[in-house]
């Protein structure tokens, strides 16, 4: 309160020089502004059991992690999240062409298909049919659907374990002095008085009532002897503090009252009490029972704010609660809770607020604290476990069940009504063949040009046919050159194309009449040779055809196949080569026995 020359712009003035802020409203000195004290509720009060070591808030915010974390919707909507990102994103892939096998998208739904572990032998198949194991796409995509939702139901269930895994038991019974006896607490109360005052209106905090007033066991005692109490400015007006270490109480009611006076220019008003009562047991300072609150200013009529002044004396009221935690190695706390607040005088008036600051009858606040002790009975609190593993294991083997029963269903739908998803599993397989025979083949190719050279090679275009006359002539021109080299029986006589065809039927003929010339020039010219080379040349004067290439369609074409043709082919030039060699030989015989100009120009 201050002069009327500093007065706030929204104040009332007494005593022509004084001003005061309107009822329920308080003093900002920072602003010199009266402002309306608003609270949610006209009384509002928390209590339980806590921790008493704790973070700064400003560090963390426990309670939005806690808010976000205790829930079990967390998990099933990340687990929904998670399900539809995957289906879209097999849903989008089935819009991206396969290809030669070489692209991106195949490799993806290549790779989708090879994880369809749980539907691999569940595919549509026809009546009789043998079950076989077949890895498609779409078993891929609701194979990992189904395991999705299973982590996250699974993770849920978890949660749920975790946090509701035992129930609090409260079991009440009746109590007698050594028990009371047995519960030594430090308690503190802490009592805010709303309002611009000082602590230097205080007065008359020094007595403690014990029983019940007016009757014969009222005790009167001085507070010092049962605790320390002080008093300390705050921005919300003077706190009083009263500690008690060890406290027993035997007694069931406890009174201690004190109150506010006027002071030049600061009268005692005030537009509620906040409070703050906890409890810790010493030989377990882990735990704090606490309680705390706000009495907003009010009227008992048509809740208007009011502004407390006057004789009458305000009343909070709290009760003390024996509990016995079984569950936290029974520990012994005494719960507080707020009971009743009795208002005393208020005003809400401007001008009934008026003349009370005129009135120096009014010139006070007083306030009573009562504390009363529930002795007659204890509260014993325990924990019961709420399930078992044999719980647990029904609720997994339900979520399992769910989870691929679901996906499972779809997939036996699918299959049944879009008849191209009973085979889909061969469209990937064929390409992926092809291209891995391809492979292999290129591979061999390059072999063979490393080993051989690559003059070996006879590259012709597809449209070209091979024939067995170029490769006689090409054993024939690399004969000589392989002798010396020592190496009769590699393979440098194959032609190989990427389209092969058989030889046709006139090549044979020219194979057989080539060597028919051959016979005739050489009994022509060697009249005088002896009978065995006559022999020779008329029995080993047929050559057999080449062998018949197996040709199949390059997905179905294997390394087996491909090895099988070239020893064919090797071992049909190895039969030239020694014809070829038995016929030169004798060619050199025949020159050598003869002089003649034929012999020699055969030679």
């Amino acid at each position: 309160m201050v002069e009327m020359s500093s007065c706030p712009s929204n104040s009332i003035v007494y005593n022509d020089s004084l001003c005061a802020c309107p009822p329920g409203q308080l003093l900002n000195r920072t602003a010199k502004y009266c402002t309306l004290f608003v609270a949610d509720y006209t009384i509002t009060t928390d209590s339980g059991v806590e921790y008493s070591i704790g973070f700064p808030a400003s560090f963390f915010d426990f309670d939005s992690i806690r808010k976000f974390t205790q829930s079990q919707a967390v998990f099933l909507e990340a687990t929904l999240v998670m399900l539809l990102s995957w289906l879209c994103f097999c849903f989008f892939l089935r819009f991206m062409k396969l290809g030669d096998g070489r692209n991106v998208w195949f490799k993806i739904r290549w790779r989708i298909s090879r994880l369809d572990i749980c539907f691999s032998t569940r595919h549509w198949l026809n009546d009789q049919k043998v079950v076989v194991k077949r890895k498609t796409e779409l078993g891929g995509m609701f194979s990992i659907a189904s395991w999705i939702l299973f982590i996250g139901l699974f993770a849920a269930l978890i949660y749920q374990i975790i946090s509701k895994r035992s129930v609090e038991v409260h079991n009440v019974r009746a109590t007698n002095a050594p028990d009371l006896a047995s519960f030594v607490n430090d308690m503190e109360f802490n009592i805010t008085t709303l309002s611009s005052m000082s602590c230097s209106q205080l007065r008359n905090l020094d007595t403690l009532v014990m029983g019940n007033p007016g009757s014969f066991d009222q005790r009167f005692a001085s507070l010092s002897e049962f605790a320390n109490y002080s008093c300390h400015n705050t921005s919300q007006g003077p706190t009083i503090t009263i500690r008690c270490s060890s406290c027993k109480f035997i007694q069931d009611n406890l009174y201690l009252s004190w109150h506010f006076i006027d002071l030049p220019n600061n009268p005692a008003t005030a537009v509620g009490f906040r409070f703050n009562l906890t409890a810790r047991n010493q030989n377990n300072k882990k735990y704090v029972s606490f309680v705390c609150g706000t009495v907003k200013n009010g009227s008992s009529v048509d809740d208007k704010p009011v502004t407390f002044r006057g004789r009458v004396s305000n009343i909070l009221k709290f009760n003390l609660f024996p509990r016995l935690y079984h569950n936290l190695h029974d520990l012994r706390l005494m719960q507080p809770l707020f009971h009743e607040f009795l208002p005393g005088s208020s005003f809400h008036e401007t001008s009934q607020l008026q003349a009370s600051l005129q009135n120096s009858n009014d010139g006070l606040i007083n306030i009573t604290l009562s504390i009363n002790l529930l002795s007659a009975y204890i509260v014993e609190i325990s924990n019961q476990n709420m399930g078992g593993p044999v719980s647990f294991l029904a609720d997994l083997g339900g979520l399992y069940c769910i989870s691929f029963g679901i996906f499972f269903y779809l997939l036996v739908q699918f299959e049944y009504r879009i008849k191209r998803l009973r085979n889909e599993d061969s469209i990937l397989r064929k390409i992926r063949n092809r291209r891995k025979a391809q492979e292999r083949w290129d591979k061999l190719r390059k072999y063979v040009m490393y080993t051989w050279g690559r003059g070996t090679l006879d590259y012709e275009s597809p449209k070209e046919k091979s024939s067995c006359g170029g490769v006689m002539a090409l054993s024939v021109r690399r004969n000589r050159s392989s002798l010396k080299r020592g190496q009769p029986k590699k393979l440098d006589s194959i032609t190989f194309n990427k389209k092969h065809s058989l030889p046709s039927e006139p090549v044979k003929g020219e194979v057989l009449g080539s060597t028919n010339v051959v016979k005739q020039h050489s009994v022509s010219s060697s009249e005088g040779v002896s009978s065995e080379a006559r022999a020779f040349l008329v029995a080993d004067d047929i050559i057999p055809p080449p062998p018949i290439l197996e040709l199949k369609p390059s997905s179905e074409m294997d390394m087996s196949d491909v090895h099988e043709n070239l020893r064919s082919l090797y071992e049909y030039n190895v039969m030239l080569r020694e014809k070829l060699a038995a016929t030169q030989s004798l060619l050199h015989v025949l020159a050598t026995k003869s002089s003649s100009p034929v012999t020699e120009n055969i030679t």
